[in-house]
């Protein structure tokens, strides 16, 4: 149905409102990146009007550090644009400070907590090898 793939993928030993703040981030991320996977409003029976939303569906899956920074790697190698979250940004309270922080590290020292990408269903599937299926 789809010929792409939304993968958002969490770093397993996240607390429960880190992973659902981290998804939420993440998934904005691609959406402005791609805003031709948002649909048309929802409306219910009484004509009331809802946010539209994804028109694909959004896998989530988990992984352990080590293989949420072989995934970064592979997207990276991909030229695959990626939405990125790191565990410094929990630390900090607003947009300016999140791209501070996030700008001090690069790929080999960033603690990835999370990452989404929206590619072909083949190469999400490649570069997200090694996780599985968010519990």
């Amino acid at each position: 149905m789809f010929d792409t793939k939304i993968v958002v993928v969490l770093r397993e030993d996240l607390a429960g409102w880190q992973k659902l703040n981290v998804t939420a981030f993440l998934t904005s991320g691609i959406v402005a990146q791609a805003p031709a996977v948002i649909g048309e409003p929802y409306r219910d029976a009484a004509g009331n009007v809802y946010n539209p939303l994804s028109v694909q569906p959004i896998v989530v899956l988990s992984a352990d550090q080590q293989t949420l920074r072989t995934i970064h790697g592979r997207s990276l190698d991909r030229g695959v644009t990626s939405s990125l979250y790191i565990e410094e940004m929990f630390a900090t309270g607003h947009d300016a400070a999140n791209r501070a922080v996030f700008a001090e590290f690069a790929p080999e020292t960033a603690k990835v907590v999370g990452i989404a990408l929206r590619t072909d269903k083949k190469i999400a599937d490649k570069i997200t090898k090694g996780a599985r299926l968010h519990a």
